[in-house]
């Protein structure tokens, strides 16, 4: 048996007509008079506020990953997407131990990463520079030393004179993180920078004979040279580890350079060594394609090879950071990446603390030249009179 539809009664049908009218009424009066009394037209739900992801520079491979910093304004000072964050991503994993040689240091966020690994018990072992870094740390803005000491992690200084100017992190005597950037507010908000993280236990070993003869007390020249067992063959990568002052680094980045067949390029915060200069010098001349960018105030002292190499033509840059500039970096022929903490000049060469490595690896070098470019474009010609070329 069939159900019948139920009839509207005639009062549903006039309310239905009487809405429906003044639905198209109030629509002609807001498209007519902008004015919308009942906000059915101009109130629409609110949509979440989405704040863009601050992504630092990179690019990486199977067993590498270099990050580039991106200084700008950013008073919060909130790592989040930063490259100090892909720092605390490496010893939020950790499973062992945490072994760092490391300047200066004042960023909240890294000493709560290393007292959380600290208490999940992984083994923190920190050596730092005694006046820019523990002497320091009870100065405004610091004190994350302490917070570390007092949470029971050891930490060392060299106690002397020259510095202890070293950049490398070792997780689980496995992965090396090393570059330029200092774990600062500075370096990670306002300087560029560089970063390379590589996974590779043979390089790992390396780095952990150098700390361990930090953190047994030799320092600078008294460190015992070991350059001959500084390298390694990654994936057909060929990988040379420099410490300074003990291998006396200059004279083996000078044949680099003198080998150079097509282009060198160089980022420098410091470029005072006279070999260095004299060797690009040479290569430009004999028709390499040669273009670098000194950080601005470094390249003004009396030291700097920037004259030198501005007078005889070649072409050079000051940079355009506001900031610092405070890469050490050269790549030659699209091919040799050398990064790390060592400035060239004569204290990193013979008296301080320092690493530098020599990868051969056109993708890496490809992810440098695009920073240099990058830095090259913002950078600005030399004033010819202020320099006084003869």
């Amino acid at each position: 048996m069939s159900r019948q539809r139920k009839k509207r009664s005639p009062a549903n049908n006039r309310l239905t007509t009487i809405l429906v009218i003044g639905f198209l009424i109030l629509a002609v009066y807001f498209f007519i008079s902008g004015e919308d009394p009942l906000g059915i037209f101009t109130n629409p739900p609110p949509v979440a506020e989405v704040t863009p992801e601050i992504t630092p520079v990179a690019g990486g491979g199977d067993w590498w990953q270099v990050y580039f910093t991106d200084p700008g304004d950013r008073t919060n000072r909130d790592v989040a997407g930063t490259v100090a964050e892909k720092l605390i991503d490496q010893i939020n994993g950790a499973q062992k131990s945490i072994d760092i040689a490391a300047f200066e240091f004042n960023l909240t966020p890294i000493a709560e990463a290393l007292l959380a690994a600290h208490e999940r018990g992984v083994v923190v072992r920190w050596v730092t520079d005694d006046e820019n870094g523990i002497e320091v740390d009870g100065e405004e803005d610091h004190g994350q030393f302490a917070m570390l000491e007092n949470a029971g992690i050891e930490v060392k200084d060299d106690g002397r004179g020259a510095l202890m100017h070293n950049k490398f992190w070792i997780f689980d005597q496995q992965t090396v993180w090393t570059g330029s950037m200092n774990v600062t507010v500075n370096d990670v908000f306002r300087n560029n920078n560089n970063a390379i993280l590589l996974a590779s236990p043979l390089l790992a070993a390396i780095y952990e004979r150098e700390f361990t003869e930090m953190w047994d007390g030799a320092f600078g020249p008294t460190s015992p040279s070991t350059v001959a067992e500084q390298t390694a063959t990654i994936d057909g990568t060929p990988v040379q580890v420099y410490f300074g002052a003990e291998d006396e680094t200059i004279s083996h980045l000078v044949p680099l350079i003198d080998n150079a067949q097509q282009q060198i390029r160089f980022m420098a915060f410091s470029f005072t060594a006279d070999d260095l200069g004299a060797a690009i010098l040479a290569r430009a001349e004999a028709g390499v394609d040669v273009q670098g960018i000194f950080e601005t105030r470094a390249s003004e002292t009396e030291f700097s090879e920037l004259p030198a190499l501005f007078c005889a033509d070649v072409p050079v840059r000051q940079d355009g950071n506001p900031g610092t500039f405070h890469h050490k970096v050269f790549i030659i022929d699209d091919a040799i990446v050398v990064t790390g903490s060592f400035n060239f000049s004569e204290n990193a060469d013979s008296s301080n603390d320092e690493n530098a490595i020599v990868l051969n690896n056109r993708d890496i070098a490809t992810l440098y030249l695009q920073e240099f470019g990058r830095r090259w474009d913002e950078a600005i010609q030399p004033d010819a009179a202020e320099i006084n070329c003869p």
